[in-house]
């Protein structure tokens, strides 16, 4: 079959580094899809991307489409065709519209009848005719956070189109789109080689480009990039910390990496390290280096996009950029310290903070109730409680600092900062800055008591507001970060074991703001979506945690009120799972519940048990109920699954002996009621009905 490989490129203005990785994700995706539309047979299909290009490079396309075989169902055979075989008006007319003659015909069977069938063979078109057309397809099929439209063009892109170079081969696709016919022309580096730059051939493309100052794949740049930083900051007498989030950034700032090592006054390493290490990251998207045991060096790398040719140049311009960064965040340090945090509260009082919840002083005040509250709640001795509630007065008085202003990522860290410089209990600085924990995914989470405790109210004052006014994630939409916090709540309590009611702390909450802000919802609808969001982020982690969706199904079914003792009996169930007894007490109290469960719940009645199968049951019963119940109560899950099956034994005998359905109302209610019983018995562990046979559960 001939070949050959196919490369698309969009050449753009410059993409924000953040939509690269996405875009080039859905360009494979899509890529893939509408070349299996248009039937044509490929190898791998590879992307890659700067902030001036996006490229597809499929290889060894076919030169032509599959051929499209259409089978098209006719009349039966006993309508095509008279009893001496000769064709119908029904058939004829078939071929006619099909443009097969009669004997082009093929019979197939359809179940029991046999029907006449056109076989059509469509032959498939050659790859350059079915590119042009898909080419617009997928450019206009990519879609992004924020696109743009130019000029007076209807169409929209993340940053306007400037250029289109598609080959198959040698071979120009000949297309349009926003105004531009495709070609074989490209662009090098915008300094390095800003003229056009010509493609002979698909294959060429990434040593074309190399040889334009242009390195296409992003993989290869950050590996570069990688290797450059390691190699400085050892010629230091440091390292760099792992940080694939900044290199997939600055990968994607960049066509032609080339790092290097500046410098910075060793004076300012007296400011806590993260004042220096947010305007070097974040800011400028500088590796800070560090020493080998883990402190700060008075050095930063830096990544340019060209070549090293005037390195010293590049390297006093990010030296001068940094010093005037680090001075504001000394003078801000310098400035903060003469006004305490205690100080700082009341000015909290004109921060909104949210416009239908109230100022960042009112949040304070609920945080403060709820916080203590979980205190108490959690058994907090005297000490732990005051450090509580001094810290969450003084949680979010960071943010009306100087340095916080600035440096918004600081929030929390500066506070800590400042409270130690006041001369705060560490322990309430550390809660300060753990009440922001987990900030995103992977996040560390808060270690101590008194920390768990602010964070677990600071985000459950937020979700309860934002709730009961109505605020809500809607699909890609989450401005209050509300997913984050409903999952930072579930670690945390699930990390730290901590016994809580979220029906209770939900509840706790609703009531601060009663009275105080008009509400949309009342407490009991509040809680009822709050308690199903959050519960939706129990089952997600749950599941990543290893058990089979169906025992995550069934503990859940049971309620999650208590998250750490869901997650106890989730892992006790499938851990039950495992051993010998758990396929008979499954179908055993299967059958109890599908027996029983579409019939009024009844209570046994002891004088109505007539039948010796069923005294026996129920005495079984009563016995395995309190001992089910003891292990409940000490949270041995595990032990309480495994008592069940003292049932089985008796509950064998019943359904060998005894008819349910007698005519005997009272009689047949009773042992209704029993079944139910036995049914029920493990549903405060798991409802076992959702459960599939077997321990691999969804596997």
């Amino acid at each position: 079959m001939n070949t050959a490989d196919f490369l698309l490129e969009i050449g753009t203005e410059e993409i924000p580094a953040r939509f690269l990785d996405p875009a080039l994700a859905q360009l494979q995706e899509l890529a893939g899809r509408l070349l299996a539309e248009e039937r044509l047979a490929h190898g791998g299909i590879d992307t890659y991307g700067t902030p001036r290009r996006l490229a597809l490079y499929v290889h060894d396309l076919a030169a032509v489409q599959e051929a499209l075989v259409e089978e098209v169902k006719g009349p039966a055979v006993k309508v095509a065709f008279s009893p001496d075989g000769e064709p119908t008006r029904a058939v004829l007319g078939f071929a006619r519209s099909q443009g097969v003659p009669v004997e082009g015909l093929v019979r197939k069977n359809v179940g029991p009848v046999e029907y006449v069938f056109a076989v059509k063979r469509r032959e498939g078109r050659p790859a350059p005719e079915a590119l042009a057309r898909l080419c617009p397809a997928l450019i206009s099929g990519l879609h992004f956070p924020r696109p743009m439209r130019w000029g007076d063009l209807e169409v929209r892109f993340a940053r306007p189109v400037r250029w289109l170079a598609a080959l198959y081969g040698e071979q120009i696709i000949e297309f349009s789109f926003a105004g531009l016919t495709a070609g074989r022309q490209t662009r090098g580096h915008r300094f390095l080689c800003p003229g056009p730059v010509e493609l002979d051939n698909a294959r060429e493309y990434r040593q074309v480009m190399k040889d334009a100052h242009v390195l296409v794949d992003p993989a290869e740049r950050r590996q570069l990039i990688r290797r450059q930083v390691a190699e400085l900051a050892a010629r230091e007498g440091g390292r760099v910390e792992p940080d694939e989030e900044l290199l997939a950034e600055v990968a994607n700032l960049v066509e032609y990496p080339t790092a290097l090592c500046g410098s910075f006054d060793p004076d300012y390493l007296k400011l806590p390290a993260e004042v220096l290490i947010t305007p070097m990251r974040e800011h400028q998207r500088y590796f800070p280096v560090r020493d080998e045991k883990g402190g700060l060096l008075p050095r930063f790398i830096a990544v340019r996009n060209g070549t090293a040719e005037h390195l010293d140049v590049v390297r006093a311009g990010n030296e001068k950029v940094l010093r005037a960064r680090l001075a504001d965040a000394a003078f801000f340090w310098r400035e903060d310290l003469q006004t305490p945090l205690a100080e700082r509260v009341d000015a909290l009082k004109k921060v909104v903070w949210q416009e239908s919840l109230g100022t960042v002083y009112e949040k304070m005040e609920r945080l403060t109730d709820l916080a203590v509250y979980l205190a108490g709640v959690l058994h907090a001795d005297e000490s732990q409680t005051a450090r509580v509630r001094r810290a969450a007065r003084l949680a979010k008085a960071d943010l009306v600092t100087n340095m916080v202003y600035e440096f918004t990522e600081l929030q929390g860290v500066m506070g800590r900062a400042y409270a130690l410089e006041n001369g705060e209990d560490p322990a309430v600085a550390q809660a300060i800055y753990e009440h922001y924990l987990p900030r995103f995914a992977g996040d560390e989470l808060p270690a101590t008591l008194p920390g768990r405790i602010l964070s677990l109210a600071d985000k459950m004052d937020t979700l309860t507001g934002c709730f009961a006014i109505g605020i809500q994630p809607t699909g890609s939409q989450d401005p209050y970060a509300l997913r984050r916090q409903a999952l930072g709540i579930c670690h945390i309590i699930l990390d730290g074991e901590l016994t809580l009611s979220l029906g209770e702390m939900i509840a706790r909450a609703y009531g601060n703001y009663r009275g105080r802000v008009k509400l949309q919802l009342d407490q009991a609808k509040t809680g009822e979506e709050l308690k199903e969001f959050i519960g939706q982020r129990l089952r997600g982690i749950f599941t990543e945690r290893g058990p089979a969706y169906d025992t995550v199904d069934a503990v859940l079914a049971s309620g999650f009120d208590d998250p750490a003792g869901a997650w106890q009996r989730a892992r006790a169930l499938e851990g039950f799972r495992s051993t010998p007894q758990f396929e008979a007490v499954l179908t055993a109290f299967n059958r109890a519940n599908n027996l029983s469960k579409k019939h009024p719940r009844s209570a046994v009645d002891p004088a109505f048990l007539v039948h010796p199968a069923e005294e026996a049951l129920y005495d079984r019963l009563t016995k395995t109920r309190e001992a089910v119940r003891q292990h409940l109560a000490g949270r041995d899950y595990r032990s309480a699954l495994a008592a069940l099956a003292d049932l089985l034994e008796p509950v064998g005998a019943f359904f060998d002996a005894v008819m349910v359905m007698v005519d005997d109302e009272q009689v047949r209610r009773n042992r209704l009621g029993l079944l139910q019983s036995v049914a029920g018995l493990a549903r405060p562990v798991a409802d076992l009905s959702r459960l599939t046979a077997g321990t691999e559960g969804a596997a």
